[in-house]
């Protein structure tokens, strides 16, 4: 089971999940106006599903989950989550004691509706991936999206993210109405050799 790192920037801070965050969630999903294609917990039986069901995908090595702390607001309230998922292991290597992924995912964002088009998201982006790619030194971070979802593919390509391609009936999907369907996914990357540019992308995106 991978250790958490401390991430934490001018504008947010990333922290581990845990089971007392569900009502600082509810708060947050409360807040937020666009569901859409995300899956957003919104009542509390819901949303302790889905905190539950995170912490086992954490603890079973399947991911590792972060609630977003808004830095810049007063009393540093959560504002969301986000996480690294997907990890996988090609070459089993080592860094000191731990063994680490050599790809991963991020996924799984969402925020409150009053720190989107802040610098909220693009400095969590920036934290997780100069994470693995200066920490871990992973090969690739893939950042996927419903290919419907035209704001999101929209920040994805806003931080460099090379588009890869749409993968057909991929996922379960979250939108309204569409419970036991798979949907279409828009996946994107950035690869150790792209993230020089990016980095740089991001730290101009945060001036």
């Amino acid at each position: 089971m991978l250790r958490y790192p401390v991430l934490e920037g001018r504008h947010v801070a990333l922290e581990a999940l845990g089971s007392d965050h569900i009502d600082e969630l509810l708060e947050a999903a409360a807040d937020r106006t666009t569901f859409a294609f995300t899956n957003v917990p919104a009542d509390r039986d819901a949303m302790e599903n889905y905190v539950t069901t995170l912490l086992d995908d954490h603890r079973a090595g399947r991911a590792l989950p972060f609630v977003q702390r808004a830095v810049s607001l007063a009393g540093r309230p959560i504002v969301g989550c986000t996480r690294f998922m997907d990890l996988r292991y090609s070459f089993a290597r080592r860094i000191g004691d731990e063994i680490v992924p050599d790809e991963v995912e991020i996924g799984g964002t969402w925020l409150s509706s009053r720190v989107q088009r802040t610098g909220v998201n693009t400095e969590a982006k920036m934290l997780l991936l100069r994470h693995a790619f200066e920490t871990w030194r992973v090969q690739r971070v893939a950042i996927c999206t419903d290919e419907r979802n035209e704001r999101s593919r929209q920040a994805i390509e806003r931080i460099g993210a090379h588009f890869e391609g749409v993968l057909r009936r991929h996922r379960p999907s979250t939108a309204a109405g569409e419970a036991g369907l798979l949907r279409n996914t828009a996946a994107y990357s950035v690869t150790i050799d792209d993230w020089p540019a990016v980095e740089s992308r991001l730290v101009g995106l945060l001036r």
